[in-house]
């Protein structure tokens, strides 16, 4: 995977929680992601296809995702459930979105989002390497995994 294919979907994530959250979300150093895979809580899942396949995946701890949707919506989100998936689900598709814009040689087309609750692991495309991209904000940690295969 060309390692530039990263930096739109950090810039994207940066100006989403900016703009959307009202947060600076601060980037850690991204890293190939290897066994023993992390746990999360929740995870906003985006499918790629077109010039590239793979996902963009935005995975947090329940609390930091309950402060983090709270935030947007400008009330309180207190429990999993259908309006945290839906905002998480947003989330992810809003980054997917921005990256897109940034990603015009791939012509790449994102699918609706896909929400997993519960503590899980994320497997991405055999042999396709994925990458962490550690977040921290004021309101909590998170991560943002990306895979894409060009054809």
């Amino acid at each position: 995977m060309n390692v530039a294919y990263i930096n739109p979907f950090i810039s994207a994530t940066v100006a989403c929680f900016k703009n959307m959250v009202f947060v600076d979300a601060k980037q850690s150093a991204p890293q190939v992601k290897k066994e023993p895979f992390p746990r999360y809580d929740i995870s906003g899942i985006i499918g790629l296809s077109g010039g590239a396949q793979g996902a963009i995946s935005l995975c947090f701890p329940m609390q930091s995702a309950l402060d983090i949707v709270s935030k947007m919506v400008g009330a309180p989100v207190t429990e999993a459930g259908v309006d945290l998936a839906d905002a998480v689900g947003e989330i992810a598709n809003i980054i997917a979105g921005f990256a897109k814009r940034d990603l015009i040689g791939l012509n790449l087309s994102i699918s609706l989002p896909n929400v997993i609750i519960n503590s899980h692991v994320l497997s991405g495309l055999t042999g396709v390497p994925t990458i962490i991209v550690p977040f921290t904000s004021q309101l909590g940690s998170f991560a943002m995994e990306v895979s894409l295969k060009t054809n």
